[in-house]
């Protein structure tokens, strides 16, 4: 078995999630990436790690259920050995909406997804890192938003509560496994000039809001990969239950 440490990166193919993917791979890390549908961009992350050297595989999974989530963790173990690290980074917005305009249907795939996911994925990494069930430690990296303290009014409001919903979960879990070997953090980026924007039908949202960032621009993904890995790393071996802000200083 390699030495090298193992990573799972949930919504690991696009965005925030495949900038994280290669700069963890470019760490030494080996490198499971996880999409729901986009194969091709999967596999493309995937290519360019090995391209550089580094170990990776796409891995097909949907966070907004439990069953895959149980699966991706089994893939990686049987791929990699163990589970060294995690990153909940796969999440979804929608349509620009006030909260009257929003039926149960948006709201449960909100929470589904951005929330009761990582909570789900946290579990099982838990279940693998924890001193308690026989593991030898491990680090968790949630991704939130700043929306979860701005709140998105008259956009997301669904989506904030969902990620402050991330951060509350951040502590909580931090505090509950801080003597079992695992430590969990959370990364509230701002707005980041990536592919969600356009998801949720605001494909020049970035760009849009830049005047309300105090640095007057959107950030890049990779600057929020950057601080991810800070927190993946022996580095921040006393941080734990901490929200890093990459916000430009909204």
């Amino acid at each position: 078995m390699s030495a090298a440490k193992s990573l799972l990166v949930t919504g690991g193919s696009r965005g925030i999630g495949a900038a994280i993917s290669l700069l963890a791979a470019q760490c030494g890390w080996r490198v499971a990436v996880n999409y729901a549908r986009n194969e091709a961009a999967a596999n493309e992350v995937v290519a360019r790690i090995v391209r550089d050297g580094g170990e990776a595989f796409a891995l097909r999974g949907d966070v907004g259920h439990e069953a895959d989530i149980i699966s991706m963790f089994a893939e990686v173990e049987h791929r990699f050995g163990r589970v060294d690290a995690l990153v909940n980074n796969a999440g979804v917005v929608d349509r620009k909406a006030r909260v009257d305009q929003m039926d149960a249907g948006r709201l449960e795939r909100m929470m589904r997804v951005n929330l009761i996911g990582t909570i789900i994925a946290a579990r099982e990494a838990v279940k693998r890192m924890s001193t308690v069930h026989g593991g030898r430690g491990g680090v968790i990296v949630n991704i939130s938003s700043v929306a979860a303290r701005l709140g998105s009014p008259d956009e997301y409001a669904d989506y904030a509560a969902a990620k402050a919903g991330v951060e509350a979960f951040t502590v909580g879990l931090a505090r509950e496994v801080a003597l079992e070997g695992i430590r969990v953090n959370c990364v509230r980026p701002g707005t980041i000039d990536t592919e969600i924007h356009a998801s949720g039908g605001q494909p020049d949202r970035a760009q849009r809001v830049s005047a309300a960032i105090p640095m007057k621009r959107p950030g890049t993904a990779t600057e929020v990969a950057e601080a991810v890995l800070y927190l993946l790393s022996d580095a921040a071996s006393y941080s734990t239950g901490s929200i890093l802000e990459v916000s430009g200083g909204r």
